[in-house]
């Protein structure tokens, strides 16, 4: 059976992209290093959003949020006196559940200042 490798993420939004700058090249060459202008400053304020973010929020990073959430609230489990047979399943989801709402937030924080920034820099320019 023929497999083909499988490709990277956004592999077709490349293609489309290459696809429209040959378009732009052959109809309007003169508007091909505006474009690519363009497209610098807005990948430029991506970076520039992301490393905003990183350097307001050093302790809040989405990453490192689950982790420090779930080790956290395993070890307080651990101090936690249950009755015989009590199951702690209810507990430990009630942990995860709030170790995934931090982590949603960061996240979305995080993609709140990238797009802004971007945002800011592509009216700006």
């Amino acid at each position: 059976m023929l497999t083909f490798p499988k490709c990277p993420r956004l592999f077709g939004w490349l293609i489309v992209t290459i696809l429209l700058l040959v378009a732009i090249a052959f109809l309007a060459p003169q508007q091909l290093p505006v474009s690519l202008y363009k497209l610098s400053l807005v990948s430029m304020a991506g970076v520039v959003g992301y490393w905003l973010d990183r350097s307001l929020f050093p302790y809040a990073r989405p990453d490192a949020l689950t982790d420090y959430c779930a080790v956290d609230d395993i070890e307080s489990l651990e101090d936690l006196k249950l009755d015989e047979g009590e199951n702690p399943e209810p507990i430990l989801a009630e942990f995860d559940t709030r170790a995934n709402i931090v982590f949603g937030l960061a996240m979305l924080r995080r993609a709140i200042i990238v797009g802004c920034a971007m945002l800011a820099l592509g009216l700006g320019a």
